[in-house]
């Protein structure tokens, strides 16, 4: 094993990055953070702080970029056009929600522990809307909040999968 290796498998700051990092993917987010955090021996409180750090890292970027990095894409690779209309169809689908209950709609969003949920679905919704950085992100943060309390509770067995 190489040093890196070593040190992201045995040491507590190795293992926070990991599960931080494993939470910054998208669909896996905390959904699947804090279960590994957990499964690779983090007390369940670390496991969901690194989870929560770790999805929340990439939105407030992907707030601010996700249009301009569609555009590029669009303009750089076209193959990646369809790929493209799908997230944002996706997006599209999620966004009736958003308009009808603004704050509560996008924390909802987020927070619901479901395929095609999460923040960053949350994010790709709130850039297609331009919603604002100062409006959308505390939104998702108290989703990654509410989402983090349930997949602790499934973790902890007081939830059935």
């Amino acid at each position: 094993m190489t040093e890196l290796q070593i040190w992201l498998n045995q040491t507590l700051g190795g293992e926070l990055v990991f599960t931080g990092l494993v939470s910054m993917l998208p669909v896996v987010e905390l959904r699947g953070g804090i279960p590994f955090g957990v499964g690779i021996g983090l007390p369940l409180p670390l496991a969901v702080l690194a989870s929560i750090v770790g999805n929340m890292l990439p939105i407030p970027f992907l707030i601010l970029f996700t249009r301009r990095v569609f555009a590029w894409l669009r303009r750089h690779i076209p193959a990646l056009g369809g790929f493209i209309s799908r997230l944002e169809k996706k997006a599209e689908s999620k966004k009736k929600l958003v308009l009808k209950y603004e704050f509560w709609g996008l924390l909802v969003l987020v927070a619901i522990p479901l395929p095609g949920t999460g923040a960053w679905t949350g994010a790709l919704v709130a850039a297609l809307m331009d919603l604002r950085l100062k409006s959308a992100v505390p939104a998702i943060f108290c989703g990654v909040l509410v989402a983090a309390a349930i997949v602790s509770c499934i973790v902890l067995g007081l939830l059935p999968v």
